[in-house]
């Protein structure tokens, strides 16, 4: 027969205390918890290529937007005795920036054959017309921003109404409106600028606006139309239109915030190749006008004394390369941070 458990006594020294190491709080996940948005910005982070991309970016906004605060010259002033003067930064003794240049093979200081102070120097020299380089550099990258980013807002506004609605509604409106797009995606942007610079007295930015923003919104409303098409399904999308929200309540609380990786995608890409055809359309001369100055205008200036002043060309095409290249790989790490199935 067993024991009585009243006899049983129990003693302190028959129990240890558990190993916190132990246990299922061994397996426990001490993550930190994110929204979308900081995971995102997570992701981006860690992706050296992109984030060095928007650091470049963020500096060349800077330089275009607040460069003259700081280098004080007139971008359309015109010195003619010092035309085509090489560059010059001042207390710098290396040859391509010390104002010399190689005339029947003599070392020759342009500044000093030109007349120029001992005060006088241009960081990146000077064109035909003695205009700072620098300065128009930064002036014409300036205009071509400006031009990409109205364009670009104009493309997102078009693009992302025109979609949702042709995705929305359905049936003979979106069959509709997908042939206005087919449309309009056949005129190509070159035609319908030369248009656009017959309707305008004067070639610049209203017209390239105009030109782009007539044909640039079609594949924004494309993606957009498609992603709504796949969301409008969806259960969350069916409760609220169940709990009589209308329509546009609908798009603003719902559509748009699960719409935003797309189009945030989407307006990376759109940005460089709305630069590329405001600096091809004024390089090709039917642009941006004199004395306004852009990165097409500048390259265009530049190539007429490219075999024997090459600089006036290579910087102002640098600038548009890195620019271009910025924005695309930026794009790129984008929509990778943005995919949650990426591994970074």
């Amino acid at each position: 027969m067993a024991d009585n458990p009243k006899d049983i006594a129990i003693k302190p020294g028959d129990f240890e205390p558990l190993d916190q190491q132990a246990g299922p709080d061994n397996e426990r996940i001490a993550a930190p918890s994110l929204t979308f948005g900081q995971d995102v910005w997570r992701r981006l982070k860690s992706n050296k290529t992109a984030f060095t991309s928007f650091i470049i970016l963020v500096l060349m906004f800077l330089v275009a937007f607040g460069g003259q605060a700081v280098y004080h010259h007139d971008p359309n002033a015109q010195q003619p005795k010092y035309a085509n003067l090489p560059p010059k930064i001042k207390g710098v003794d290396l040859y391509g920036f010390n104002g010399h240049l190689k005339q029947s093979g003599k070392d020759v200081d342009a500044y000093a054959a030109a007349g120029a102070g001992k005060d006088v120097h241009y960081v990146l020299g000077t064109d035909y017309l003695g205009r700072d380089l620098l300065a128009r550099i930064m002036y014409g990258t300036r205009i071509s921003l400006e031009i990409a980013l109205i364009a670009t807002l104009i493309d997102l506004t078009i693009g992302v109404g025109f979609g949702i609605i042709s995705g929305w509604k359905g049936g003979r409106v979106d069959l509709f409106m997908q042939r206005v797009i087919e449309i309009l995606s056949s005129i190509p942007q070159l035609v319908v600028m030369v248009l656009m610079a017959t309707a305008f007295t004067k070639t610049g930015m209203a017209s390239i606006i105009a030109a782009i923003a007539i044909t640039g919104w079609t594949t924004m409303a494309r993606l957009t139309r498609a992603q709504t098409l796949q969301l409008k399904n969806q259960d969350f999308i069916l409760a609220a239109r169940t709990l009589g929200e209308s329509a546009p309540k609908i798009a603003w609380k719902h559509l748009l915030p699960n719409l935003s990786s797309v189009i945030i995608i989407q307006t990376m890409f759109t940005i460089p190749s709305a630069i590329f055809f405001e600096a091809f359309l004024s390089y090709i001369g039917i642009g941006i006008s004199s004395p306004q100055a852009s990165l097409g205008t500048l390259i265009s200036d530049g190539q007429k004394n490219f075999q024997f002043l090459p600089y006036q060309m290579w910087y102002p095409a640098i600038v548009l390369i890195v620019l271009m290249l910025a924005f695309n790989l930026l794009g790129d790490g984008m929509r990778d941070a943005f995919d949650p199935k990426s591994k970074r």
